[in-house]
């Protein structure tokens, strides 16, 4: 009896522990505690509307959430709001205590909540909790423990129960509910038909979903599922009855056509396909909060909401991110991974874990099991490559071979850190090993590998090596440099070479080799480098020459396919060449969601193909689906939150709902300070999700990309505005904007009634300000007429007093010139008067010559002759009026033409009586006159008594005065 009782203890715990078994990748689970949602304890059901707005009924009231913010809405009651749903209008109908109603955005897009209560007839207007809401077409359905209301159109009716209504749901167009004693009914023209009264007596239905064509799924609270067709009640048999007998059904909701979510009372959750087998379940072991669920939904990314007591989790289920923890009690960093003989594998600070796998499945997280740690593999894993077919493991303790179960001794060396076949072809027979202490050999001889020997020549701690095209092993240290080997023949010693900055690398510190794109790589603090043969130093490398951000690449892999997956700066990213971007022969991918969770130093990323990469992480492994994390981004869209004003009272102007009809706001000039919220629900990638926003009237372009989800504009003009705002996630696509309009009015001067105040004050003013300036401009003139006349006369008493100047300056100069001509007359009349007197001495000592007695040579013919020819010279010089011309020029420059003028007069005046006149001018005394006339005394008189004649002047006329007076 005892062995009887003991195989049926030891069954039903090994039968509990395989429906145990759960995925090995497991979905990210984020926990929102109840301080976060400012909410109460319990959250009792959760609906999401076409925008991706979550919305959550909890004790403090209505709880929306939109990837960024949480709101509560609380009924007038301030009671527990139950259930919920939401219609094809948008909306929120919701059901608490003593209350039922619904919410729907006002003009502001604010939501506001409209009570139905008043609908009710008023004998049936006190109710408990409303437990359960159902939207079927134009219905609408709210349930009570002793009342069902049907609102229809603008009318409430109430449906009593045989003995109390315990639940309510709509499945594949048919409305159901439970009765205590009468189990199940439908809702059927306006009457509720029995079923089946298997639902009774305490067998509380949990849930009602579609299953099939006309089928629906029943789930219970202790006595699992049913399957309800053509009105027949059937059992449905799952891997999980025994578990939820246990731990009981609290709700239970369909993610897809193919899987369900159920929530337990004290198990979790559990995901199953609708044949009844177990997918995952996710418990507090799993990150959930409480495995108490109360609430539990699949949102339109087919991701899991759980409410509880005290918070909500997010269960980012169909995430192409999962996470794998070999030891869930002690979530250990991984260091390396690898997929060998159906066994994913990894290598841990603790040991190496396995687990089979089910290569049929192209995600291979989906696959199920236990990991179990490898034997004599305790203690650091470092590395673990496939070779010849076998797995090497790299371990602080040496090398091993490794089988699913075990791992077996080769090599004694410690601290193993990569492995390197020096040839290509199959099977490898030598392999390098780096150690603590530099270089091993392993051989492989009868299809296993055995303990080789040191490679003497350098001793170094060597965990980076690449092997180039001509055999050259390269390796670094991060603390040293980048050394080339060179292997002597036999394998035994190596010479090696150092290169460190002054060999081309930007630093000593921090290289990293790598082996990619057949080439050998380091990768430094300025990006990538590889070796210049030509010029025996490094040299920078055109890949990825031209990613942004800092170009410290820390680790690199490349892919089966040719992608080079890199971790920068802490971040993952993938430089994918499937998908050329610009004249780029790759696009460029990060995942902000795996930043910091790497191994700093000691990365690792295993790319097995594009549905299952790898990654060594700080707690356990992660699993990526590359080629689903690129579909993801067709779901993108932005929300605007929230705007509202700023100053010392802040008030919301827009709630986050655009209605139709909505007009636009116009605000006054003093609340021109605004903050606009917004947000993205793509709920698994928030953390991926960065932000440009433009507000038209103000910005003259789109800002620049940020993960901030707010902005602020202060102090706007008056104006009309229109603020836009886009979602972009990591793989660059981005939403269409959202928009959102409003009106800064002018302060009350900037009003039309103002400026027509103002016109009028400024038309008066400028009436008396033309006046004024035309009666100032008026005495301007009468004073600009007086200083002109008082300046005219200054100015003609200085022309006078100038032109007075000028006269006595002009009169001075003349006097000037004419005291100079007469001195040169007088000259040239002293000049004459010499000249005469000269030439008459010399005609009479001539003349007193000829006259002498004979003998004396003068009456010698040829002297008699000559003296004659002297005297004849001698009268015509007396007679040649050359002088007399520049004597008549000179003297009329002085005395103002006189001569011309006396000439013009007196025509017949003759040459002899022009000089006459002149010498008198002169006041030439009668000599002088005759010598320069060349005649007597007595001559000069007859000459004067002619010119009276001549100029027909009266006895008493003076000759002098008279020629004085001519000019």
């Amino acid at each position: 009896m005892r062995k009887l009782l003991y195989l049926l203890i030891c069954s039903f715990f090994y039968s509990t522990f395989a429906i145990a078994q759960n995925t090995i990748g497991l979905p990210a689970i984020v926990n929102y505690s109840k301080k976060e949602f400012r909410g109460g304890a319990q959250t009792w059901d959760t609906q999401q509307d076409k925008n991706g707005i979550l919305y959550f009924a909890n004790n403090e009231g209505l709880i929306s959430f939109d990837g960024g913010y949480w709101k509560v809405y609380t009924l007038p009651n301030k009671t527990i709001v139950r259930s919920l749903r939401i219609d094809t209008d948008g909306k929120i109908y919701v059901g608490g205590q003593d209350e039922f109603g619904y919410f729907f955005p006002d003009q502001s897009g604010i939501l506001r909540y409209h009570s139905l209560k008043h609908l009710i007839p008023s004998q049936f207007r006190e109710f408990a909790d409303v437990w359960n809401v159902v939207i079927l077409r134009d219905e609408v359905y709210f349930q009570s423990n002793d009342r069902i209301f049907q609102y229809k159109g603008n009318n409430i009716r109430v449906f009593k129960p045989i003995r109390e209504w315990n639940f309510l749901a709509s499945a594949g167009g048919r409305l159901f509910a439970q009765d205590r004693s009468h189990g199940l009914l439908q809702f059927n023209d306006g009457i509720w038909q029995p079923i089946s009264n298997f639902f009774s007596n305490g067998n509380q239905i949990t849930a009602i979903l579609p299953y099939g064509n006309d089928t629906v799924l029943i789930t219970t609270m202790k006595t699992g599922m049913y399957l309800l067709h053509d009105g027949k009640i059937t059992r449905k048999q799952t891997e999980a009855d025994a578990l939820l007998a246990a731990d009981r059904i609290y709700k239970a909701v369909n993610i897809n056509e193919q899987l369900l979510a159920i929530g337990t009372t004290s198990g979790g959750c559990i995901v199953m396909d609708h044949n009844g087998k177990i997918i995952q379940r996710f418990t507090m072991l799993d990150g959930l909060q409480k495995n108490n669920i109360l609430s539990i939904f699949a949102d339109a990314a087919q991701n899991l909401w759980i409410g509880m007591e005290n918070g909500i989790d997010f269960v980012a289920y169909n995430s192409a991110v999962k996470y794998i923890l070999p030891d869930k009690h002690n979530p250990n960093s991984s260091y390396t991974i690898r997929i060998h003989d159906q066994h994913l594998y990894i290598g841990t600070s603790n040991g190496l874990y396995s687990v089979p796998l089910n290569m049929t499945q192209e995600d291979l997280s989906y696959s199920k099991g236990d990991f179990s740690l490898v034997a004599n593999t305790e203690g650091q894993v470092w590395n673990l490559t496939e070779l010849n077919k076998q797995l090497l493991l790299g371990h602080e303790y040496g090398t091993y071979v490794v089988n699913p179960r075990s791992a077996q001794s080769i090599s004694s060396a410690v601290g193993t850190w990569r492995f390197l076949p020096l040839s290509t072809f199959y099977p490898a027979t030598e392999i390098i090993t780096g150690t603590y202490t530099g270089l091993y050999t392993l051989q492989y001889k009868d299809n296993r590998f055995i303990e080789g020997s040191r490679i003497n020549g350098l001793i170094e701690s060597l965990r980076f090596i690449a092997l180039d095209n001509n055999n050259v092993i390269w390796t670094s240290h991060p603390y040293r440099g980048v050394f080339k080997l060179v292997l002597a023949p036999d394998h035994t010693s190596l010479k090696a070479t150092l290169y460190t900055d002054k060999n081309g690398l930007p630093s000593t510190l921090g290289n990293f080799v790598y082996h990619i794109k057949n080439r050998v790589m380091v990768a430094t603090e300025k990006g990538l480098y590889e070796f210049d043969e030509s010029r025996n130093k490094f040299v920078a490398s055109s890949l990825l020459s031209d990613v942004t951000g800092p170009p410290y690449f820390r680790y690199l892999q490349e892919d089966p396919s040719g992608n080079i997956w890199f971790v920068q700066n802490k971040t993952v990213g993938v430089a994918d060449y499937s998908r050329p971007q610009g004249n780029k022969p790759y696009s460029l991918l990060y995942f902000p969601e795996l930043t910091a969770k790497v191994v700093t130093g000691f990365e690792h990323i295993y790319p097995f193909n594009a549905e299952n990469i790898f990654i060594g992480s700080e707690r356990g492994a992660i699993h990526l689906n590359y080629q689903k994390y690129q579909q993801s981004a067709q779901r993108l869209r932005v929300i605007l939150s929230e705007v509202h004003t700023v100053g010392p009272k802040d008030s919301v102007i827009f709630g986050g709902y655009f209605t139709q009809g909505r007009t636009t706001p116009r605000l006054d000039n003093h609340q021109n300070s605004f903050r606009f919220a917004f947000s993205s629900n793509l709920f698994e990638q928030l953390d991926n999700i960065t932000y440009s926003y433009r507000l038209i009237g103000f910005d003259s372009d789109w800002s620049e990309w940020s993960s901030k989800r707010e902005k602020d504009y202060t102090n706007l003009p008056m104006g009309r505005y229109t603020f836009l705002v886009k979602a972009r996630n990591n793989l660059g696509v981005a939403s269409s904007p959202v928009a959102y309009t409003f009106i800064v009015a002018p302060a009350w001067y900037q009003t039309w009634w103002a400026i027509a105040a103002y016109l009028a004050l400024a038309g008066g003013l400028a009436w008396w300000i033309v006046r004024w300036q035309r009666e100032r401009f008026r005495r301007q003139q009468q004073q600009f007429e007086e200083e002109q006349k008082r300046l005219t006369y200054l100015h003609q008493l200085e022309l006078d007093r100038n032109e007075k100047a000028m006269v006595s300056l002009q009169n001075e100069k003349l006097a000037t010139e004419v005291d100079f001509k007469n001195k040169e007359l007088a000259t040239v009349t002293m000049h004459l008067v010499q000249r005469g007197k000269l030439l008459s001495a010399i005609k009479e000592e001539l003349i007193k010559w000829h006259k002498q007695k004979p003998g004396t040579g003068t009456n010698n013919p040829a002297t008699a002759t000559d003296l004659r020819k002297v005297l004849h010279l001698l009268n015509d010089a007396e007679k040649n009026d050359n002088d007399w011309d520049q004597f008549a020029i000179h003297f009329d420059q002085v005395h103002s033409n006189f001569l011309s003028v006396l000439k013009a007069r007196f025509p017949q005046l003759s040459a002899t009586d022009l000089k006459l006149c002149a010498y008198l001018r002169m006041n030439l005394s009668s000599k002088e006159i005759a010598q320069l006339l060349n005649i007597s005394v007595r001559g000069v008189e007859v000459s004067r008594y002619r010119l009276r004649k001549k100029l027909q002047l009266p006895t008493e006329v003076n000759l002098f005065d008279y020629l004085m007076q001519i000019v």
